[in-house]
């Protein structure tokens, strides 16, 4: 019985999703598959180059700050080219981009590579998220942003397995490996993928009102303040792999203790993702991130009293929950507050805000820690957690309908509901604006 009641959750977990969309899954996949140098790159320049740890921390800074700069460009490309060639484009140029890496040597060429890596690696997820958004019924995005989800953490959890042991033969093989599967994701959308942004939109785009501009979502002021409260929800969960570390080794844990208690995070996202999905999918957005902004900020608000490799795992699995609830509840969202015409560049400002995060997160965790102690590190968390978590139930009292991304429909979709080919996928055509803008 239990097998039968799995095999029917997993049909109804993949059901209803169209083709396009777990082609697209696939070549995520595959690009996490392929993730070797962002597990292995500070062991490659201290350890096979001979650089100093400090070296190593600026280039991946300047790795995460092309990702800041590749977010807004990668958003609006996907607006004005198109999804498909932006994903084409950005994925081409990772491959590119990584394959050189493993090849140049001098101190300064390596720092502008890795600059360009981030740019061009971080190009490609406004599209992503906006390709999804324009094949998926609003009913299953939740759904569909979860399984991509799931796809990420797992390629992820396999590929720093396969990372040790690639370096063990040799670095520049693992370059060349990621580069080769960065390319066949390119392959995949080329041959797989059509275009999927409106084709009315494209064609008006021109129009009085019609373009969106990244002054537009600048100034959508609750629009902002979500990506402001994502922003930090983001430098909570990014203590996970800079807070976290340090402040086990200060107090005398190994490294090996350290990779078994955040291994903790990536088994429970693999293993709960979709039954958790299953349980939020229809559920208040306002509620479960309230809700999960709590168990990010006192799940590592708890680490301040772990003294054992078990409690530091099981403060991992509070906050690994939060994830879990968080992150296709966020990305949702962000469509339902996004105009159709401007997906590209809502989700751009959405992800810029976790590559921001991810660029300051190892700074102030390192401020707070060397001058007031990792305690200190753990009891901002929970305040940042709790203000985030204010801040989602005061911003989002009225959300727009989740079919309609808060525009009332006056043209019906096709009778399998999703929106007919040339038509606004998710809204058909609109007589009001809608969006956040409608809830400003």
């Amino acid at each position: 019985m239990p097998s039968v009641a799995l095999r029917r959750a997993v049909r109804e977990t993949v059901a209803g999703l169209p083709r396009e969309f777990w082609w697209l899954w696939t070549s995520t996949l595959v690009n996490r598959l392929g993730a070797f140098v962002a597990t292995f790159m500070a062991l490659y320049l201290t350890l096979d180059r001979g650089y100093s740890a400090s070296y190593a921390g600026l280039v991946a800074s300047l790795h995460g700050l092309g990702g800041v700069v590749s977010s807004l460009a990668g958003g609006v490309m996907a607006d004005r080219l198109g999804r498909r060639p932006t994903l084409l484009v950005a994925q081409g140029s990772t491959a590119a981009a990584v394959a050189l890496l493993g090849f140049v040597q001098d101190p300064v060429a390596i720092a502008a590579v890795a600059f360009l890596v981030g740019m061009a690696s971080n190009a490609s997820r406004p599209a992503v998220q906006a390709m999804m958004a324009d094949i998926v019924r609003p009913q299953d995005r939740v759904r569909a942003f979860s399984l991509n989800y799931w796809a990420i953490n797992l390629g992820f959890a396999v590929s720093s397995m396969a990372a040790g042991f690639i370096a063990e033969v040799s670095y520049r093989a693992g370059f060349l490996i990621e580069a080769g599967m960065t390319a066949v994701c390119a392959v995949l959308v080329f041959v797989k993928l059509p275009e999927s942004r409106p084709e009315r939109i494209a064609r008006s785009a021109g129009a009085p009102g019609g373009e969106v501009s990244l002054r537009t979502v600048v100034r959508d002021r609750r629009y902002m303040a979500v990506v402001g409260l994502s922003f930090l929800v983001a430098l909570i969960f990014q203590q996970g792999s800079v807070g976290l570390p340090v402040a086990m080794g200060e107090a005398g844990f190994s490294p090996a203790d350290y990779g078994t208690a955040i291994a903790v995070n990536g088994v429970l996202i693999v293993v709960l993702q979709i039954p958790v999905t299953r349980f939020i999918e229809h559920r208040d957005p306002r509620s479960l991130l309230t809700v999960s902004s709590l168990l990010a900020g006192y799940g590592f608000g708890l680490t301040a009293f772990a003294g054992s490799v078990g409690v530091f795992a099981l403060t991992v699995c509070v906050w690994t929950l939060a994830e879990i609830v968080n992150a296709p509840t966020q990305t949702g969202l962000v469509v339902r507050l996004s105009p159709v015409h401007g997906r590209g560049r809502y989700q751009g400002m959405y992800t810029m805000s976790w590559s921001a995060a991810a660029l300051i997160a190892p700074l102030l965790s390192g401020v707070v820690i060397d001058r007031f102690g990792a305690r200190w590190l753990w009891g901002v968390c929970a305040v940042v957690g709790t203000a985030a978590a204010f801040g989602y139930g005061v911003l989002m009292r009225r959300l727009p309908d989740e079919r309609t991304g808060g525009k009332r429909v006056v043209e019906e979709s096709g009778g399998d509901g999703r929106v007919p080919a040339g038509k606004d996928a998710g809204t058909g055509a609109v007589e009001a604006g809608g969006g956040a803008e409608a809830l400003a």
